[in-house]
């Protein structure tokens, strides 16, 4: 069972047409990192598109809303790998995460070809798993 601590989460009733938009938006960034052809644009969008559908799921499922807190990111990965029941959901997220916060505070990253195909492919198979337990 998913524990949802009260400095991460609040309770909130969500309506089905709230959670699908909180699904929608993380869809409209996936398109965005897998149509642009710049490899940080597509990390970026890709993460962004994850901690959405992390979002969505949480609420879904939860009936919780996240709380933008210090480590609301690391919390949004974790429930959602708890909730999907996949340790990789924490692993790449995590990975994804880490390469995020150098960008924003170390000076930039590098995103190979390679990386960067591997994160959409990923995260494109999360979001089929998410759209199937929210529906």
């Amino acid at each position: 069972m998913t524990i949802f601590e009260s400095k991460h989460f609040t309770k909130f009733k969500f309506t089905p047409e709230q959670i699908r938009r909180y699904f929608n938006n993380a869809m409209r960034d996936f398109r965005i990192a897998s149509e642009d052809d710049h490899l940080e644009v597509k990390f970026s969008y890709c993460y962004n598109a994850l901690i959405k559908a992390g979002i969505a799921l949480i609420a879904a499922k939860g009936g919780v809303k996240v709380r933008s807190v210090a480590g609301h990111h690391v919390k949004i990965i974790e429930k959602m790998s708890e909730i999907l029941n996949d340790e990789m959901v924490m692993t790449i997220g995590n990975a994804m995460r880490s390469k995020r916060n150098e960008d924003f505070y170390g000076g930039g990253i590098f995103i190979s070809d390679k990386e960067g195909a591997e994160y959409l492919e990923y995260v494109k198979g999360v979001l089929r798993k998410v759209e199937q337990l929210i529906k």
